[in-house]
Formats: structure tokens, sequence, C-alpha cells
């Protein structure tokens, strides 16, 4: 079973070449999950409870596009909340192991991830930072089940500050959430694709890593 996964900025187009991505794999006969890592966390979860939030099925959260996962998104957050979200992070990457492990026996081919653990971590440090308390060079990709193929979709701000769904939290939030996925190209082992291109042109790309 491989395990694919889609990182990058709000707004970048990554839930879109998922869809396509699984469309294309199961027209061709396989089996595909899909995995969004802030729909799965606990934290998220939870919230849902508090608020009372009817949770539909699976296929809701496959239809949720990019504009919706933007207005999930957190900009501020206390030094409580962000010490919450790593305790749950932890707990998060435990509880994808034991996923995985019944994907595999129930005959998965593929597990698709539009947001994976890397886009957790991502949103930790940008909320630490403007908290005033960067997170601590620890390595917190530890226990991260490396996936086959992770694709960081390299997008401008500006580009996607143009486009008809456009994320409310602003092009100065995109730009600082951007240097913190670059930053991460010399760290984390991923395949760096132009996010600026026609989704067409990406999506035959992708193609290449199934």
């Amino acid at each position: 079973m491989k395990l694919l996964t889609i990182s990058g900025l709000d707004g970048s187009g990554k839930s879109t070449q998922i869809e396509m991505l699984r469309s294309e794999l199961e027209r061709q006969g396989s089996k595909v999950f899909y995995f969004h890592s802030i729909e799965f966390s606990l934290a998220n979860q939870i919230s849902k409870l508090f608020k009372k939030t009817p949770t539909g099925p699976e296929s809701s959260a496959r239809d949720s596009d990019e504009n919706n996962d933007i207005q999930k998104s957190v900009t501020h957050a206390t030094r409580f909340q962000i010490w919450l979200r790593k305790i749950f992070l932890r707990i998060d990457i435990w509880r994808f192991s034991l996923l995985r492990s019944k994907l595999r026996n129930n005959g998965y081919d593929y597990i698709l991830s539009d947001r994976y653990f890397y886009d957790s971590i991502v949103n930790i440090e940008f909320l630490s930072a403007a908290n005033g308390h960067p997170m601590s060079k620890c390595n917190w990709t530890s226990g991260v089940h490396l996936p086959d193929t992770a694709i960081y979709l390299q997008t401008s701000p500006e580009i996607i500050m143009s486009r008809d769904r456009v994320p409310d939290q602003g092009l100065e939030y995109l730009q600082k959430k951007k240097e913190l996925y670059d930053a991460k190209t010399a760290i984390w082992n991923w395949t760096v694709i132009n996010g600026n291109q026609e989704k067409n042109i990406i999506f035959e790309e992708l193609k290449k890593f199934l």
C-alpha cells in the first residue's frame, strides 16, 4: 500500500489534485483511501463534539474544497492551545499508524493525503512564532510514517490571492506560511512541484508518481 501526500499553502490546489488523483486511481481499479490530517485530528473531532457539529459521511470530507479548509485555519493561539496541539499531534501520529495497518489489512492500494502531518507541524510552528514562542528544534517528524511520495505544491501567495476562492486570512498570512514551507524543502524529503501552473499540467506531473 502506497502513501502519497500533498502539502502546501491554503488555497494552493491540494484538494483539487487529490480528487483528480483519486478518480484516476479508482478508474484504474485501485482501492483508495482519502486522508486529511485536520479532519482526522483528535482535536478536530473533540471540537466538533463541543460545537455539536453533525459529522457527515466520509465523502463529505472529500467534497470540502480548499476554501472550506481555509476557514478552519487558525491564525492565533495561546501557549496552552499550542501545547495541546503538540500533544494531539503525537496522539494523531500513533492513531494514523493504527489506521494504516487496518487499511492494509482491508486491501487498500493507496492512501492519498490532502494535508499530512507535515502541514500540522507547519501550522504549529506558525502559531508558535505568532505567539512569540518559536518551536524548539527537536525532531517533530519523529514517528511520522514517511510517505512513498511527499509532494510540496509550491504556490505563490500572490497567485492564490488572485483566484476566485481566496483564504480570508490574507496575503501576509500566506507569505509567512510560505517561508515556513520553503524552509522545510531542505529538511523534509519531499518533491517540489510548481503550483502556479494550470491544474491539468500539475496533474500530469503528479500522475508520474502513481
